[in-house]
């Protein structure tokens, strides 16, 4: 005969309360850092179409018409964008610019720490294309959102 013990889970096969609460908030989490609104802008002066954006920052296209181009990358969303736009891991984006520095003696765009430096730079440098996770403000050329 069985007892009631032998129909009850393993214990560690059991959720404890509360665990899928935590796993649903922590896969949320992580989704929204991938889900958030990416826009590519710059400065006033500059025509680019978005298809030329990751050329511009793998060091590949430098003007746009008459504009040289001087790209930044942007800390708070560079993980996102070289996911999305760049389609590289940030390794691999460094190795470009690596093998760029010693081929052509390019450097790699400087880098800003937020998106309000990213939107001062764009708006005050003459061919500065960036990208900022915040709705572009007056002043810039948003050139995609990704």
């Amino acid at each position: 005969m069985q007892s009631a013990s032998d129909h009850a889970p393993h214990p560690r096969l059991v959720p404890r309360p509360g665990a899928w609460l935590l796993a649903a908030v922590l896969v949320g989490a992580s989704g929204e850092a991938t889900t958030a609104d990416l826009y590519v802008v710059c400065n006033a002066n500059v025509t680019l179409q978005s298809s030329d954006v990751r050329d511009v920052f793998i060091g590949e296209k430098s003007f746009a018409g008459s504009a040289r181009l001087t790209p930044a990358d942007n800390l708070a969303a560079q993980t996102v964008f070289l996911q999305r736009v760049v389609k590289v891991s940030a390794d691999r984006y460094i190795s470009l610019w690596t093998k760029k520095s010693f081929r052509d003696g390019a450097n790699p765009p400087p880098v800003k720490a937020s998106d309000a430096e990213t939107i001062a730079y764009v708006r005050q440098t003459p061919g500065a294309c960036s990208y900022v996770q915040i709705a572009p403000p007056v002043g810039v050329t948003v050139v995609g959102k990704f």
